[in-house]
């Protein structure tokens, strides 16, 4: 049982880098190595800025209020949930090809070509405006990043690219639906 113990502390502070973060190394896809490094950095773009919407949404989620809370609360939680598989598949499709996703806060931050609000709370028909803003800047880089890797012969990436795709188009227009002016709730 001591030895075990023993053990399981050395693993636990290794330090051997198996790939070091920003490196792109030769895949067994067979994706020259060039492509994929191209591929890697739009990987790690819409990775970034699809962990700032998870973020964001995840806010509004624990945030929202009024006559409509519990249906904007229960869609928002599973746009959340959405944004993080989608997080997921691409980080794993960009390792595949030889990448290393970024990971950290500070450097999903600095990727990320979208602006996340900021602390403060704000209505949710501001809140949903500013989802929808995030929403449409990752589809047209999805849009980009689909034509980049199928130019670049990695039709696989595209495919994964253009799953996505759908499903962050679609809740952008469930989004737009939610910001309709047709409403069960009268104002005074």
């Amino acid at each position: 049982m001591g030895i075990a113990f023993v053990s399981v502390i050395a693993m636990s502070t290794q330090r051997e880098i198996r790939q070091q973060a920003g490196t792109v190394e030769e895949n067994r896809l067979r994706l020259e190595q060039g492509k994929a490094e191209q591929i890697v950095e739009a990987l790690n773009t819409d990775l970034a800025s699809t962990y700032v919407l998870y973020h964001q949404l995840k806010k509004h989620h624990w945030n929202v209020e009024g006559a409509e809370f519990h249906d904007v609360h229960e869609y928002l939680g599973e746009a959340a949930g959405r944004a993080e598989e989608a997080a997921d598949e691409l980080a794993e499709r960009l390792q595949a090809i030889g990448g290393t996703p970024i990971a950290s806060g500070k450097s999903l931050e600095e990727h990320a070509p979208v602006e996340p609000e900021g602390e403060d709370v704000y209505d949710i028909r501001t809140s949903l405006e500013n989802d929808l803003e995030i929403y449409g800047e990752i589809i047209e880089s999805l849009r980009d990043h689909v034509d980049l890797a199928t130019n670049l012969g990695d039709h696989a990436t595209a495919e994964v690219l253009r799953q996505i795709l759908v499903e962050v188009e679609e809740d952008a227009h469930h989004l737009d639906h939610y910001l309709e002016d047709d409403t069960l709730v009268v104002s005074e």
